[in-house]
């Protein structure tokens, strides 16, 4: 007897990948699992102001770049000026130059973030030892003292800096740190303090995101590397983490704005939080990405409207595979309910009923006078195939007269389809009689019916489209209800009198 242990392997492997491909889809790539899933993003603006001093001019700018958000948009306005964007070592930044600039002068840099949730910063290696802080004569006993108290009330780098944040933030701080206190500020005090002790730390730049806020600044905080990750703290609140409202501007500790030929320069940043659709979002993160993403959003919108319903067509067959091999409803024709079902979508469930009925009612009554024509077949199909378009002609044209707007959309209905669905009712009426006919033409409805219930559904039509490993799935799934052998659900009742015997 022939295994069917590789056929299951088959059918496993189908799933699983199917399965793995789609969930990894929507975790990697974030496209949403559900239609109409909605995302918070934040618009900022970056106002960098100065006065130039009539001659040539360059400003560059500290661009973000942190893991808990996704850059989407980001664009510039500086007219007059040259810009470029560069990275190096980690730290991107904006460049606008100009030949001659005199008086006050504007430049925008306007980014759209997405957060991600990816708060904590990894490092493949370690930083290098920072270099020993030299503090001046009048501060080192203070610091030297301050230090060994910490140091041995720790037990490792992120305890030393713990003890640290407690001493700067404390409401009455020892006169140790008052003294620092007064000649330094809190993230210069702390981080001079761990650099004193070997511990690696940089100065960061974070901007808190607060909607519709306005000519806000940078805040100066401490990154502390410990444990192969970077733990913020922020020692002028005495506060260890981070939110999710907080972006980290400038992360390499160098100056955020840079101005050569100007004075009294600034940066100012405004923002704004916005809701957008997650999947739009996702696909326009997509694009921006320079790897390729095997997705249909990249063809034509032309080629996407088409496969959005040809991938709706495997929905179908599962269902007409489902209730012909498993329930047991005859149709006319194998997958004839799927086309119909296709046509129902665009025609709506009610019309596509009443406009499919009108049809094959004509169409039958015209085809049993042409069956005594003793026509060829061929000669019988085509002359059945052009009174289905005359049908439809009438009808479209009678529904446009009567004001029946619906009745216009008919014309999806596949006219090959109806002939030979024609042609195979008038034959099954001539040799099993109409009651075969009804039960038949009625199963073919009642699959339409259900099969086209699960092509329009909303979430069934974003996984067709976004998630195309669900199509293994499906194949998986229809290969096994192959293999069934057993009675159909519609059976039992005729042999439930055998049962108790």
């Amino acid at each position: 007897m022939h295994s069917r242990k590789p056929f299951y392997i088959l059918v496993a492997v189908l799933m699983l990948v199917g399965l793995a491909s789609s969930i990894y889809r929507g975790l990697e790539h974030r496209v949403p699992f559900l239609p109409g899933e909605q995302v918070q993003t934040w618009a900022v603006d970056a106002k960098v102001s100065f006065n130039a001093k009539g001659g040539p001019t360059e400003v560059s700018l500290a661009l973000p770049k942190d893991p808990a958000f996704e850059i989407l948009v980001e664009n510039t306005t500086s007219p007059g000026y040259g810009l470029s964007l560069t990275e190096q070592d980690g730290e991107r930044r904006a460049l606008w130059s100009k030949r001659h600039a005199v008086g006050r002068q504007d430049l925008y840099y306007k980014v759209v973030l997405l957060p991600t949730g990816h708060h904590q910063a990894l490092e493949a290696d370690a930083p290098p030892p920072p270099a020993p802080w030299q503090w001046p004569a009048t501060e080192m006993g203070a610091a030297e003292q301050i230090i060994a108290e910490a140091w041995s009330q720790s037990g490792s780098d992120l305890g030393f800096a713990r003890q640290l944040l407690k001493s700067i933030s404390a409401a009455n701080p020892s006169q140790n740190m008052a003294l620092l206190l007064g000649n330094h500020t809190a993230p210069q005090a702390f981080m001079a303090l761990l650099h004193s002790r070997g511990v690696p730390a940089r100065e960061v730049d974070g901007l808190r995101l607060e909607d519709q806020r306005r000519n806000q600044s940078l805040i100066a905080m401490v990154e502390v590397y410990a444990g192969g990750k970077w733990h913020l703290f922020d020692p002028a609140n005495g506060k260890e983490g981070r939110n999710a409202r907080l972006l980290l501007w400038a992360r390499q500790g160098e100056s955020v704005l840079d101005v050569i030929g100007g004075s009294n320069s600034q940066v100012s940043f405004s923002m704004l939080e916005d809701t957008r659709p997650a999947l739009a979002t996702s696909m326009e993160m997509l694009s921006n990405e320079s790897g390729m993403d095997f997705s249909l959003y990249q063809l034509p919108l032309e080629e996407q409207s088409l496969f959005k319903g040809i991938l709706l067509i495997p929905i179908g067959v599962l269902v007409v595979v489902f209730l012909r091999v498993i329930v047991g409803i005859k149709t006319s024709g194998t997958f004839m309910p799927v086309l119909i079902a296709l046509a129902f979508i665009q025609t709506t469930l009610l019309t596509g009923l009443i406009g499919f009925l009108l049809i094959v009612s004509f169409g039958l009554m015209i085809r049993s006078y042409l069956s005594h024509l003793n026509l060829l077949l061929i000669s019988r199909i085509s002359a059945v195939i052009i009174v289905v378009i005359a049908i439809i002609g009438v009808f479209t044209l009678l529904a446009y007269k009567f004001g029946l707007s619906e009745g216009l959309t008919i014309t999806f209905f596949p006219m090959i389809i109806l002939a030979w669905t024609i042609e195979r009712m008038s034959i099954l009426w001539e040799e099993e009689g109409p009651k075969e006919v009804l039960l038949q033409g009625g199963g073919s409805l009642a699959v339409a019916t259900l099969a086209y219930l699960a092509m329009s559904a909303a979430w069934v039509q974003h996984w067709v489209f976004n998630f195309l490993g669900i199509h293994l799935v499906i194949l998986a799934l229809v290969m096994l209800m192959g293999q069934y052998t057993g009675y159909r659900l519609l059976e039992l009742k005729r042999f439930k009198p055998l049962a108790g015997e």
